[in-house]
């Protein structure tokens, strides 16, 4: 089943090859896709409020967020989002290496829509990335915010 309409999706990640991971099962979709792909904090948030380059880019209509950040740090980030009334209605997916109850509880308490810890195993990883195509694209019903 295809959709129409296209993705867009905001990949939050510093590891190159958890980028290439995700971007490959993504290519793979069943639904036409946007990734757009920053690897430090302060970039997506610049990203999101729409500055410094960033300016006509379109607002995302899911992001996957990586905690273990650069410069602001994915918690920060999730933060600055969810306390945003321009952003806080796109649904964040953290994507992280964490497996501390203090990052998973921490992130439900700042609205993050669900916590995945990252498999170090390339077919479980890529499993996931399409389990969660299918779940995000094809069941849930999430506002467009792509142009």
């Amino acid at each position: 089943m295809t959709t129409e309409k296209l993705i867009e999706i905001l990949l939050v990640e510093d590891n190159p090859g958890d980028v290439r991971l995700t971007l490959e099962a993504l290519k793979e979709a069943k639904i036409r896709n946007k990734v757009n792909v920053l690897t430090d904090g302060e970039q997506a948030v610049d990203y999101l409020k729409r500055k410094n380059g960033f300016e006509n880019r379109p607002l995302p209509d899911i992001i996957l967020l990586d905690l273990n950040l650069p410069k602001l740090s994915g918690r920060e980030v999730l933060t600055i989002i969810k306390n945003d009334d321009n952003l806080k209605h796109i649904p964040i997916i953290v994507l992280t290496t964490s497996k501390s109850e203090e990052d998973i509880l921490n992130s439900y308490l700042h609205h993050a829509n669900c916590y995945i810890t990252k498999p170090v195993d390339f077919e479980q990883f890529s499993e996931i990335i399409k389990k969660l195509e299918d779940f995000w694209f094809t069941i849930v019903k999430i506002p467009h915010n792509g142009k």
